[in-house]
């Protein structure tokens, strides 16, 4: 799924326009968030694309939802 990732007041955010969901990532698997698993605040879990250096953010990524929590 396309997800749109951004840098918010309290960390990262990510953007679902699919779902018109909006939630701020609250863990991560590796702390520069790419190439590795996040979770959103929903409980969702994202696979995210690895990244040879940190893009410019905003940006627009495909992503894997790992759980089917939330």
């Amino acid at each position: 799924m396309k997800v749109t990732i951004r840098s918010g007041t309290g960390g990262f955010e990510v953007y679902v326009p699919k779902k018109d969901l909006e939630e701020r990532v609250v863990e991560t698997e590796k702390p520069e968030l790419w190439g590795g698993w996040a979770r959103l605040a929903n409980g969702w879990v994202l696979a995210l694309p690895d990244m040879a250096e940190p893009p410019r953010l905003p940006i627009t990524v495909e992503a894997r939802r790992l759980s089917a929590e939330g």
